[in-house]
């Protein structure tokens, strides 16, 4: 463990011991957890309404809008259940009315939570002068000083722009305008293949848009195994959405009442029409203006904060946490990742060995129709570390509670251990996907078998049941391979 330089601080100055930049879910949980361990904390935030990305405009009414487009869907299908749902229309201003309103909840009690008084906020935009002093320009006016003994940088991340000619000009939505607008096209493109841009695909199709989804890789969502995007890509496909992969976006152009995107896919250029295009092509750190070079904070190319498994920066007293690591971009992630460096800055200061971040249990949940949900490792990551592994699947076809929910679309993926039968990962796609894959995540954090979850009593019919399947084929696969 380096030790902290104290040659920087000015004793005449006032000094924190804890000073975090940034206060949306990574940010606020490190501060409270420093404050709380005696750490004295500042957390300083830029943003003119308090929150944070999954509040504000990420996974929250993201989540919300979603859940009016599942209720129209089901609505759609209601003769398939014997029922009468008379003329179907939906009102987008009540849709984004009902959104502002548990949004501006969710945030006021956010700024509850950061006005406390358990540790200090300051309203103003933070950058380094040097390793152990941050300029605050605050939103009042004026300048103030703020001197640390240990940071945290936590100032998520940004929409990434990447240039496709004639985009700009042309107009399009991302993830933050159409969050909060009450116009939904009747048809549109979607540049992008991961959990925003299909996530969106649902919520447009399911509200009668025509969606087309263009993807530069080969493979949407990167995060899961290729039969496990697949089985979603097959269930979207399915109700209409057209999802085209391996494309290269060449330019963007206005045509009549639509816009065009110019792509090429296998050496030959098309063209898609759509009323309106959607960028969900990523985002990116949001480190401009943070003066990380004045601190000696080493990145990587793409602006990517570089950290160690005890979130320690370059600068061993500086620890980074949530989207600016590019770790793993989502929330839970990143408030695990806060304690642990709010944890580490209080043994930093009192001489102690630090605590590594155990992310075995890292998951990525997917709120499209159906949903998609994956813990632990996939098999492609299972096979990079040369791990000896065995896999069952399931389908949901075949399983009696969903033919009874009329949701038979995906399946449900083990990967344990060839030796000892521990579960490794898990994946499902289907109904409640991100709802079923907790009880992975339980098995695994007690380091359970496949043996074990197959003997563990399921009620009957439940769509949880579905796992004691691939449990127990594995567990008998196991047995027969070592004799235990």
């Amino acid at each position: 463990m380096q030790d902290v330089n104290l040659r920087y601080l000015r004793s005449a100055m006032e000094s924190y011991d804890f000073v975090v930049i940034g206060g949306g879910s990574a940010g606020y949980s490190a501060a409270a957890a420093a404050a709380r361990s005696g750490l004295k904390t500042v957390c300083i935030e830029a943003a003119e309404q308090l929150g944070g990305l999954c509040i504000l405009r990420g996974c929250m009414p993201s989540k919300t809008l979603i859940e009016s487009a599942n209720r129209f869907l089901t609505l759609r299908r209601a003769e398939e259940f014997g029922l009468s749902a008379g003329h179907l229309a939906f009102d987008s201003a009540a849709i984004i009315k009902r959104k502002r309103k548990l949004i501006g909840g969710f945030a006021d009690y956010r700024a509850e939570q950061l006005s406390s008084g358990l540790f200090r906020l300051i309203r103003g935009h933070a950058a380094f002068g040097d390793p152990f002093h941050v300029r605050v320009s605050l939103r009042t006016g004026g300048e103030e000083t703020i001197e640390g003994k240990t940071f945290l940088i936590a100032t998520g991340s940004v929409l990434n722009r990447l240039e496709v000619p004639g985009l700009d000009r042309v107009g399009f939505l991302h993830s933050d305008i159409a969050l909060d607008t009450d116009r939904f096209p009747r048809s549109v493109t979607i540049l992008g293949g991961g959990a925003i841009a299909l996530e969106f695909a649902h919520f447009y199709s399911a509200l009668g848009s025509e969606v087309t989804v263009l993807q530069r890789s080969k493979q949407v969502i990167k995060e899961a195994d290729h039969d496990v995007a697949m089985a979603l890509v097959e269930a979207l496909q399915s109700r209409g959405v057209k999802i085209i992969c391996g494309t290269t976006l060449k330019a963007a152009e206005p045509i009549r009442d639509s816009k065009r995107i110019r792509y090429e896919k296998d050496g030959s250029e098309q063209v898609l029409d759509g009323e309106e295009i959607f960028y969900a092509l990523g985002r990116k750190p949001a480190i401009e203006g943070l003066g990380l070079s004045e601190a000696g904070v080493d990145m990587r190319t793409n602006g990517v904060v570089t950290v160690n498994a005890m979130m320690q920066t370059s600068q061993p007293h500086i620890f980074a946490s949530g989207d600016v690591t590019g770790l793993h971009e989502v929330v839970h992630l990143a408030i695990q990742q806060g304690e642990i460096a709010a944890g580490n800055a209080k043994r930093l200061l009192d001489g102690k060995g630090l605590k590594a971040i155990d992310d075995r249990l890292k998951l990525f949940a997917m709120f499209s129709e159906p949903q998609l949900a994956v813990v632990g490792l996939t098999e492609r990551e299972a096979a990079e570390q040369g791990l000896a592994f065995l896999v069952e699947k399931y389908p949901f076809n075949d399983h009696g509670k969903s033919m009874v929910r009329g949701e038979v679309e995906g399946f449900v993926k083990l990967i344990a251990d060839a030796g000892s039968g521990e579960l490794l990962g898990g994946a499902v796609v289907g109904p409640e996907a991100s709802e079923l894959i907790h009880e992975i995540v339980v098995a695994m954090h007690f380091r359970a078998t496949a043996d074990i979850l197959s003997k563990i009593p399921h009620y009957h019919p439940t769509l949880s049941e579905i796992w004691t399947y691939p449990a127990e084929a594995l567990a008998n696969r196991i047995k027969k391979q070592t004799g235990r």
